[in-house]
C-alpha cells in the first residue's frame, strides 16, 4: 500500500512542475527511441540482405574454378566440358541439380549502339537453379546447341527498347562478332552475390555456343542444388577429387548458401550490438538530464523533506519517494521512446521499400534500459534527500 502512496505522490510532484518532467522525459525518450530505431533498423537491413539469398534457397553451393599456376589458361586442353561437369550429378546422392555458367567479356551491340551488359554462356538448367523468370519467349534449351540464340535481362531489355519502336523477340543483337537472335526476355531479378552475375545486365547465351566464340572462354563457375541433408564438406571433397581427375589440378573455391548466410548472421549481430551502443549514448544523456533535474527537485523541496522527517517519516521513506518519481519519468519516457522508435524503424521500411518485421528485442531492450537508467541515475538524488538533517531542512526557504 505505501509503494502506491508513493507513485501517487510522486506522480503529483511530476505534474505540478510540468514543464521540468518533460524536459527531463525528453532525454529518456530520445535515448530510448535512438536505441530502438537504430537497432530495429539494423535487423530489418539484415533481413532485407539474408532474403535475397534465402530467395535462392539454402541448399546451393557455388564452385569457381580458376587454373593453378602451373596450368595452361582458360579455355585450354584442361579446361572442363559440359558432360564432365554434369557428370557431378552422379558422384553424390545429394547433389540435385548441377548449372554451369561460363562468363565472357565481349563486347555487345544492338544496331550499332553499344549496350550495358556482360555475356553469360548457361543450360537451361540456369534460370531453374537461380530463379530467372521470363517476362516473354523462352529460355536456353538443351537443344540450342552451338544455335546463335539468346536471352536478354531486364536492363539490357531496357536499353533495346530505347533504340526500337519493336518488342525484343526476334531482334538481333551483336556479341563480339557473332548475331544472335532474341528468343527470351527476363524478368527483373533481385541481385544476388551468391552469382556473380547480376543477370538483369546480362545477355544469356547457350553454354557451348559461348565456348566457341572465344579461346579464352571456359566454364568457370558451377551452382549446385543440394538436398537439405547434405553434407557440405563431404559434397565438396567429392567435388574437388572428380574435377581433379576429370582435368587435372584446378583451384576451386566453394560458396555455400548456408555459411553465407551464418556469416551475415553473425556479423549482423555485431552490428546491431554496435549500433545499440551508439544509441545508449543518447539514453546515457538522458539519464543524466534525469539526476541533474531530480537533484534541483530535492533542493526546491528541502522544507518538504524536513517536515516529512519531522512528523515521523523514516528516511527510506523520502528515499523511496524520489526513486519512484525517477523511474516514473524513466517508465513513462521509455514507454513513449519505444512507441517513436517503432514509428522510425517501420517509416524507414517504407522509404527503402523493405518488408517491415516487429522484432521484439529492440523494445524489450530499450525500454528495459531505460528503466534501468532511471534506477541507476534516480538513486544519488533521492538517497541524497533522505540523508538531509530535519533541522536543517526546516530552516531552508
Amino acid at each position: 500500500m505505501r509503494l502506491i502512496n508513493h507513485i501517487q505522490e510522486g506522480f503529483s510532484n511530476l505534474l505540478s512542475s510540468k514543464l521540468r518532467s518533460i524536459l527531463a522525459l525528453l532525454g529518456i525518450l530520445v535515448g530510448t527511441a535512438s536505441v530502438v530505431a537504430m537497432v530495429s533498423g539494423g535487423e530489418l537491413a539484415t533481413n532485407e540482405a539474408l532474403k535475397q539469398f534465402k530467395t535462392l534457397g539454402t541448399d546451393l553451393l557455388a564452385v569457381s574454378v580458376s587454373d593453378a599456376g602451373d596450368q595452361a589458361s582458360a579455355g585450354g586442353l584442361n579446361s572442363l566440358t559440359l558432360p564432365a561437369v554434369l557428370g557431378l550429378q552422379k558422384i553424390d546422392k545429394t547433389i540435385v541439380d548441377v548449372a554451369p555458367y561460363a562468363q565472357l567479356y565481349n563486347p555487345t551491340q544492338f544496331n550499332g549502339h553499344e549496350l550495358n551488359g556482360s555475356v553469360l554462356g548457361v543450360t537451361e538448367n540456369f534460370a531453374r537453379i537461380v530463379h530467372v523468370e521470363l517476362a516473354r519467349g523462352r529460355f536456353i534449351s538443351t537443344l540450342d546447341g552451338y544455335e546463335f540464340f539468346c536471352v536478354v535481362g531486364d536492363k539490357v531489355n531496357a536499353q533495346i527498347k530505347k533504340l526500337t519502336f519493336f518488342d525484343a523477340i526476334g531482334q538481333q543483337v551483336q556479341v563480339g562478332k557473332n548475331i544472335f537472335t532474341i528468343v527470351g526476355v527476363a524478368k527483373p531479378w533481385p541481385e544476388n552475390s551468391f552469382v556473380y552475375a547480376n543477370i538483369d545486365y546480362t545477355i544469356m547465351i547457350p553454354l557451348l555456343t559461348s565456348t566457341s566464340l572465344s579461346k579464352y572462354a571456359a566454364i568457370n563457375n558451377i551452382i549446385l542444388r543440394l538436398t537439405p541433408d547434405a553434407n557440405i564438406e563431404h559434397v565438396q571433397k567429392n567435388i574437388t577429387d572428380y574435377i581433379n581427375q576429370a582435368v587435372g589440378n584446378k583451384r576451386l573455391f566453394f560458396r555455400s548458401a548456408k555459411e553465407l548466410i551464418a556469416r551475415m548472421s553473425k556479423q549482423s549481430q555485431i552490428f546491431t550490438v554496435f549500433l545499440g551502443l551508439i544509441g545508449s549514448i543518447s539514453l546515457l544523456v538522458g539519464g543524466i538530464g534525469v539526476m541533474n533535474i531530480m537533484l534541483v527537485s530535492v533542493v526546491e523541496r528541502r522544507r518538504e523533506i524536513g517536515i516529512r522527517l519531522a512528523v515521523g517519516a523514516k528516511r527510506s521513506d523520502i528515499w523511496a519517494l524520489f526513486l519512484v518519481e525517477a523511474v516514473m519519468l524513466s517508465l513513462i519516457g521509455g514507454t513513449c521512446g519505444v512507441i517513436i522508435g517503432i514509428v522510425i524503424a517501420y517509416t524507414m521500411a517504407l522509404f527503402w521499400h523493405w518488408q517491415f518485421t516487429l522484432f521484439l528485442m529492440p523494445p524489450l531492450v530499450g525500454f528495459t534500459v531505460s528503466v534501468a537508467i532511471g534506477i541507476f541515475f534516480g538513486y544519488y538524488p533521492a538517497y541524497k534527500a533522505s540523508q538531509l538533517d530535519p533541522i536543517e531542512a526546516l530552516r531552508s526557504e
